[in-house]
């Protein structure tokens, strides 16, 4: 899709896309989510999407985790039948108890070794 597609699809100005692209532009998530629709993609894809390398995220969030999944997690959005959302959800309720125990297990740890 090109840059004039974008921005008619998503009815903003193709500066503005430029300027985006460019880093001077901070789009608003009504912006956001009209350029996901246009993308056909979830808002979160977009939010959650850098071309930056882990070490320069890491630095400038002053070397705090700057990823919310952990490795070997995936957010994904998808249609899905009624029966077959209520299956998803369910594995998602599963998949959130894990992520609780193990994030509950990485404190305990560094509580360990805080306290040695």
């Amino acid at each position: 899709m090109t840059k004039q597609e974008l921005s008619q699809k998503a009815g903003v100005s193709i500066s503005f896309l430029s300027d985006l692209t460019n880093g001077k532009a901070n789009p608003s998530l009504r912006v956001m989510e009209s350029i996901a629709n246009a993308l056909d993609v979830a808002l979160p894809v977009l939010l959650e999407t850098t071309d930056l390398d882990e070490h320069s995220l890491m630095l400038m969030a002053d070397g705090k985790p700057v990823k919310s999944l952990p490795p070997g997690y995936v957010r994904v959005s998808v249609i899905l039948s009624e029966q077959q959302a209520f299956r998803v959800r369910m594995w998602s309720d599963q998949a959130r108890q894990k992520l609780g125990q193990e994030a509950k297990a990485m404190l305990e740890k560094m509580q360990e070794k805080k306290d040695s």
